[in-house]
């Protein structure tokens, strides 16, 4: 069963989100058959990269706020991300375009690293204060993550994988997803935001009871025993 997840990398919630679900997951009995699907989504596309720029006075200029409440927000938010064992430090954050992470992260995907991916790259971002725009940065986050250094440089000095981006970016519209976290359980079920893990392990049984119905599971390996096969005698 697929569970799709449009994420932003400069997003707080989304790297709570993150923790929140894999939380609900692992309490779930079914989760060797579940499969994460990690989609971009741009907060703000628009968004200039601007290394020298404090995190709390980008947010205080595109929400109107003081310095002081931008500070406070974060601060909350810091307490939050505390609570499920992250360590924010928005002191350090880099304001910050995530277009070329998002293509670094559906390259990742190609290679069964998409998950990889987005945890180094949310690491990078709100813990160690990594410019992760920064295209040496990116190669050195890909490559840490398993992803060969030609292929993220061949990934870097092209357009490579922009159609995938703005094809997730898209979708996000059609599924309903006005913000991030946005959670999709096998396209008929829906989780906005960073969720208790009680929620996300009720939308996963929910959305595990219906595609069930109509995807019998079969086993893929079985021990050879004495068997009765049709037209034979046992």
């Amino acid at each position: 069963m697929d569970v799709e997840i449009w994420s932003d990398v400069m997003c707080p919630f989304c790297y709570i989100g993150k923790r929140k679900f894999e939380n609900a997951l692992n309490q779930f009995p079914h989760k060797d058959q579940v499969n994460v699907v990690w989609k971009s989504f741009q907060l703000n596309p628009d968004m200039k990269t601007e290394p020298g720029k404090n995190i709390n006075q980008y947010l205080a200029d595109i929400k109107g706020w003081s310095l002081d409440e931008a500070k406070r927000m974060n601060d909350r938010v810091t307490a939050m991300a505390s609570e499920v064992g992250l360590s924010y430090d928005f002191n350090k954050a880099v304001v910050a375009n995530s277009w070329d992470a998002h293509r670094l992260i559906q390259l990742a995907k190609q290679h069964g690293l998409g998950d990889a991916a987005e945890e180094r790259l949310f690491r990078a971002y709100f813990t160690e204060g990594r410019n992760t725009s920064d295209h040496a940065t990116l190669l050195e986050l890909g490559t840490e993550i398993g992803l060969d250094a030609t292929d993220v440089e061949q990934l870097l000095n092209s357009n490579q994988f922009a159609e995938a981006v703005s094809r997730d970016i898209y979708e996000a519209q059609q599924v309903g997803a006005r913000g991030v976290p946005f959670f999709v359980l096998d396209r008929r079920y829906a989780v906005s935001g960073a969720q208790q893990p009680e929620t996300f392990l009720g939308a996963l049984n929910k959305a595990w009871s219906d595609w069930e119905k109509t995807n019998p599971v079969v086993a893929s390996e079985a021990a050879d025993g004495p068997t009765c096969t049709p037209g034979e005698a046992c």
